[in-house]
Order: C-alpha cells, then sequence, then structure tokens
C-alpha cells in the first residue's frame, strides 16, 4: 500500500522546510535507510530518509519550494500502484499548455516578479514577457528542463538558462550548475553572476528591482535580532590592545605543530587568531562567572560549562554552532571542533543540536577589515564580543618612545539584567590581558 512522504519536524522553532535537492526522481526504487532528500529548516539542511520499501510513485513538492510540517512530499509504494486519492487536490496536474502555465506563473504569481527591471509593463507584450529566456530555449517553443530554484537563482542573477548545459537527471539544470560561476568556463554564467568583474567606467551599477523570498533561516534571524534588541537592555564597552602578541605566539605554535606533524605523520593542523580568541574568552570566563549567566525571569542561571558560540557567514545568513565545554579543551582540540563546525556550517550539515546551549559568543569581523563593531546579544547569553581587525599603527613604547605596534578593538556588548559595567569592565581587562600575554593562560 502507498505510504505518503511528509515534511518532518526537524528542530523545536520549525514550521516550514524547503526541499533543497531530491536524490530520487520519480519511478526510482528506493529501501529503508535511503535518502529521499535534503530539507532546509530554520537552522540548518537537514536529510529525508526513506522508511518504506517500494518505487518513489510522485514527487509533490518540488526543489526550491517550502512546506508546512506534515504536509506531503511524495508518495512511495507498488509499481503502478493508482495514487490519485493520494495526491492533493491543488497538486493534481492539469492540460495547461506550457505556454498557459507560463502566462499563470507570470501574470498570476506575485512572489516571482518575472518581469525585467528594465522593461515597464507599457513596454512589454504579453508575449515578451511569455518568451523570457529563464523559461523558453533560444527557439522559443519548448521549456528549458530546469529545476524551481535553478530558474529562481537564474532570475534573480539575471542568467539566460537556454545557454547553460545541466548536470541533472536529462539534462536538467540544477542549483550546482549555476552557484559556482567561477569554476565555470562558460562566460555567459560568469558575466551575469559576477557583473562587478566587468565593471567599467560607463558601467551603471549591479542595482536592480526585485523580489526575493525570505528563507527560514533569515526569518528566524530577523525574529531572534528583533527580540534581543527590543527585549535585552543592552550596553557597549570597548578596548584597544596590543595584537603583536597573539599574531607571534600564533607564528611559534604553528611552527611547532608543523614540526610535530613532519614526524608523526598526523593530520595538518593550523592554528588562527580566533583559536587564540576562544581560548582566551574560554579561560577569561571561568573566572567571571557573571559573564556565563542567563536570564530565567525569576532567576539567573549560572551554567557550569562555557560553550562558546561563534558566527560563520554563510550565503543566507549568520550561523552560530557552539563548541561545547570550551574550557576544559586544550588549544589544539578547539581549534579542531571550530574548524569542523565551519566546515558544516558552509556545507548546511550542521545539526540543530549543534547550535543550540551557547552560554557566551564570540563575533570576529576583522578577517573583513572591519575596525570595531557592537555585536547583538545571542539569546540566552549574557554577553557576545565583537572582534574588529588587528592594524599596524604607531604607539607609545615602554619608556615613552614611539614605535611602530600592531592593535586590535574588542567590544563587548552585555545584558544590563545580568552584568553590571564593573563586571563587564573586569571581564575584559582580564581577557585583554590574556591576549596581550598568551602564555599568561598557561597557568
Amino acid at each position: 500500500m502507498a505510504q505518503v512522504i511528509e515534511m518532518p519536524k526537524l528542530s523545536d522553532t520549525m514550521a516550514v522546510g524547503t526541499v533543497v535537492k531530491w536524490h530520487k526522481t520519480k519511478g526510482d526504487t528506493v529501501s529503508n535507510g535511503d535518502i529521499l532528500a535534503e530539507i532546509e529548516t530554520d537552522k540548518a539542511t537537514m536529510e529525508l530518509e526513506n522508511f518504506d520499501e517500494g518505487v518513489l510513485l510522485d514527487i509533490i513538492v518540488e526543489e526550491g519550494h517550502e512546506a508546512p510540517i506534515g504536509s506531503p512530499l511524495a508518495i512511495v509504494g507498488d509499481q503502478n500502484e493508482d495514487i490519485s486519492s493520494l495526491i492533493p487536490s491543488e497538486n493534481i496536474k492539469d492540460e495547461t499548455t506550457p505556454v498557459e502555465k507560463n502566462k499563470e506563473i507570470k501574470i498570476e504569481s506575485s512572489e516571482e516578479k518575472l518581469l525585467s527591471p528594465e522593461v515597464s509593463s507599457s513596454e512589454s507584450s504579453l508575449q515578451d514577457i511569455i518568451a523570457e529566456p529563464n523559461i523558453l530555449n533560444k527557439n522559443d517553443n519548448e521549456r528549458v528542463l530546469a529545476s524551481p530554484l535553478a530558474k529562481k537563482i537564474a532570475l534573480e542573477n539575471n542568467i539566460t538558462l537556454s545557454t547553460i548545459k545541466g548536470s541533472g537527471p536529462r539534462g536538467r539544470i540544477i542549483k550546482k550548475d549555476l552557484v559556482k560561476p567561477v569554476e565555470s568556463t562558460d562566460e555567459t554564467i560568469l558575466s551575469a553572476a559576477q557583473p562587478i568583474a566587468s565593471y567599467s567606467e560607463s558601467s551603471v551599477g549591479i542595482l536592480s528591482e526585485k523580489m526575493i523570498p525570505v528563507s527560514n533561516m533569515r526569518k528566524v534571524i530577523a525574529s531572534r535580532l528583533l527580540e534581543s534588541k527590543t527585549t535585552i537592555p543592552h550596553f557597549y564597552l570597548q578596548k584597544e590592545i596590543n595584537a603583536q602578541s597573539i599574531r607571534l605566539a600564533r607564528s611559534a605554535i604553528n611552527e611547532k605543530l608543523a614540526r610535530i606533524q613532519e614526524y608523526t605523520d598526523s593530520q595538518p593542523l593550523k592554528i588562527t587568531v580566533n583559536d587564540l580568541i576562544l581560548k582566551a574568552c574560554a579561560e577569561t570566563i571561568k573566572w567571571h562567572p557573571q559573564i556565563n549567566t542567563s536570564w530565567e525571569i525569576e532567576e539567573i542561571k549560572y551554567h557550569k560549562d562555557v560553550n562558546l558560540a561563534f558566527g560563520v557567514a554563510i550565503d543566507d545568513g549568520l550561523l552560530t554552532p557552539v563548541i561545547r565545554k570550551a574550557d576544559t579543551l586544550s588549544l589544539s582540540s578547539l581549534s579542531g571542533e571550530a574548524k569542523e563546525l565551519i566546515e558544516k556550517a558552509r556545507t548546511k550539515k550542521l545539526m540543530p543540536e549543534e547550535m543550540i546551549g551557547s552560554t557566551f559568543t564570540v563575533t570576529n569581523l576583522g578577517m573583513f577589515g572591519v575596525d570595531f563593531f557592537n555585536g547583538i546579544i545571542n539569546p540566552p547569553n549574557a554577553a557576545i564580543l565583537s572582534v574588529g581587525a588587528s592594524r599596524k599603527k604607531a604607539v607609545i613604547g615602554p619608556e615613552g618612545n614611539i614605535i611602530a605596534g600592531e592593535t586590535m578593538m574588542l567590544g563587548l556588548t552585555c545584558d544590563h539584567r545580568l552584568v553590571d559595567g564593573a563586571v563587564a569592565a573586569s571581564f575584559l581587562k582580564s581577557l585583554a590581558e590574556n591576549l596581550e600575554n598568551p602564555s599568561s593562560m598557561l597557568v
């Protein structure tokens, strides 16, 4: 008997999910344990596992489309089994021709806004809209075989799909054919997806008017940041520190690691400045317990472990994976965990449990050349550390003379319900001492 595969609830805050990719196509034989699809939640991209033996008889939600929890995604059953009663009425295919279907998409959908911003509605005919290259090929008489997500990406980046060779089933154009233009030799993709590369004095820029659906991740980010700024009384401190010591310490550590790896044939490991900052935070927080608290309305919760969250920028926004019990980890172990979480974040493989339970957050925009900024508190944390870029500048030497130096700006944002100014200042002072004298973290 046919079984309906439904949208599962993959996180506590998930309301809807988006089908990023189908790993099986209609008509494929599937077994228990097979991965059917990848589902994007409000936190990460998860795999949809199959639990029924049979054939994938129908795919109800195509790639790039979202569906609420519990709604049907696909149907698995016996070959040639009648599943008409299981298909939602809105998914029953009609006899509309491709051109008529294109008209419906163009005219009735308020979300896709397919009319090119360069051409006003008064200057465009209906035929011009129907024959848009995203939908039809060069001959304007048959549809380009492309996933909905690929069409969406092409529309947003003004890419002509008819010039793209698809790598999916039957030559279908899929997301990966469009999202890595720098690796392609196709000049059409390069010029469309990277208009800045063709910048000249006569260029009018790359601005265009368009409407892009808000992703589940962006909705959650917006909700949490709004809640943070409107319900938490933020206050801010900043401190400029000597960054030369931490840079020299990193170089010395990496030289030693290189020698160790040469003798042991172990996996290469390089410590980053961010690793040292995370380590310094973990070591400092151990002696400033009020920084490691959460507001519980009637109580203040003191956490016994330092669970460090840190920001990882991805295309859809910012993820904050968590290094658990960071205060118990060696520098190399902490660095290894951070690198593993960064890789998972960038490949959308982070599990929901890897992004919850933090007690302190570090956000570093120094790598992007930002000198200083103030982060927004990541609830339920009591504070967040902002790290700016390291800059070479003239400083006052130990004997009062002006010498060449290197400094870095740290910003500390605190929840005033949990942390007072004196407590925050004491923590920031201790953190600066650990960063300016990395050897002090050895005791």
